[in-house]
């Protein structure tokens, strides 16, 4: 993400003008977008002409530059945009004025947004436009039979290909190099400029020797971890051991797989840890919370007004940043995210167990 030019406008709103640089970017917008905010840019609109001489086709497009009061965002994930519907409250053409209206966002469109940012909406932005420094990491993991290839997100992973070939006897036994050979293809397609190259036994001491013979460019970009499994097991455990941190400064996605590693040890000792909203709650008002887990899209149907939570979401955030606490907000894209969906969108991980 780039931020290009900072300021305020009305009401004390403060105005940010974007340049999301890749989908992750246009992910952390639609988690920071919100009905009510302003959001400007240039799009295109079929606009009718009164014209009797024109034959009627529906209107033409034209370009034109609005300022939308948001009413709702949708992040189109395998259309690469980020859809932002609204009533157009200013605009290049004033006979367009209250129409509805939606600026499809897309990699390196610019936006300016206009509204009373909150803390954590203000930190998931800086750390976009941090990770913007970051290299591009694959994770590939590896198996007698199998091989996995993951794409390291900030929303999350994502599998970007997997290969199964039985090795071993048997009539559809197949040499381990066809298995190597397509794994090593995929990454060498891939071109991330780190991979993690992990699994279990000697598998993957096998795939590295085969890479470096056949595939040397790929070689000085390639790191070793020892998973237990491969595929998306695989994936968590090089997360939560931080080896992606290595090549990559601290990801949200392996403190996310480590907070719900933590979280869920607790739950089961019984021991200092919580969840659910009502739960939660309680644990602010006793000053008992030192990590609060949220999840992404909950928090934001609630902030929304759409949720069915009895509690101010909100004021929980608040109150416990007050009391020095920490507040992670968890990426619905990815297992930790998943796990913590499962306990009811949100949970904490306390200074003491409550009784």
């Amino acid at each position: 993400m780039r931020i290009s030019d900072r300021g305020y406008g009305e009401e004390g709103r403060e105005r940010l003008t974007l340049v999301p640089e890749n989908v992750d970017d246009l992910w952390h917008l639609a988690h920071v977008l919100e009905p009510g905010d302003r959001v400007e840019g240039d799009t295109t609109r079929r606009i009718q002409r009164n014209d009797d001489q024109m034959r009627d086709t529906g209107g033409q497009r034209e370009h034109i530059f609005v300022t939308l009061e948001v009413e709702e965002v949708e992040f189109a994930r395998f259309a690469n945009r980020l859809r932002v519907s609204g009533v157009i409250v200013a605009c290049s053409r004033e006979d367009q004025l209250n129409a509805h209206h939606t600026i499809n966002v897309e990699e390196h469109d610019e936006i300016t947004v206009e509204k009373h940012f909150k803390p954590d909406q203000t930190e998931r932005l800086e750390e976009a436009t941090e990770a913007a420094e970051n290299p591009d990491v694959a994770i590939a993991t590896v198996e007698e039979g199998a091989a996995y290839v993951h794409t390291v997100q900030q929303y999350g992973t994502e599998e970007y290909a997997s290969f199964t070939k039985p090795t071993g006897k048997g009539d559809y036994s197949r040499p381990r190099e066809e298995l190597f050979a397509d794994l090593a293809d995929a990454l060498a397609h891939l071109d991330a400029d780190a991979v993690i190259l992990a699994g279990p036994g000697f598998t993957k001491t096998d795939a590295l020797d085969y890479i470096e013979e056949e595939y040397r460019d790929l070689t000085d970009r390639i790191t070793t971890v020892d998973t237990s499994a491969a595929g998306d097991r695989g994936v968590h455990e090089v997360l939560k051991r931080g080896a992606v941190d290595e090549v990559q400064k601290e990801t949200r996605i392996s403190k996310e797989a480590s907070l719900i590693d933590d979280l869920t040890e607790n739950i089961a000792q019984d021991a200092k840890a919580t969840y659910g909203p009502e739960d939660v709650a309680e644990a602010t008002e006793f000053g008992a919370i030192e990590t609060l887990l949220v999840v992404d899209d909950r928090l934001r149907t609630e902030r929304q007004g759409e949720g069915d939570w009895e509690i101010d979401v909100n004021e929980v955030i608040e109150s416990v940043e007050r009391q020095g606490g920490d507040v992670v907000v968890f990426s619905s894209e990815f297992a930790p995210g998943e796990q913590l969906a499962n306990l009811g969108g949100i949970a904490a991980i306390l200074r003491y167990r409550l009784q």
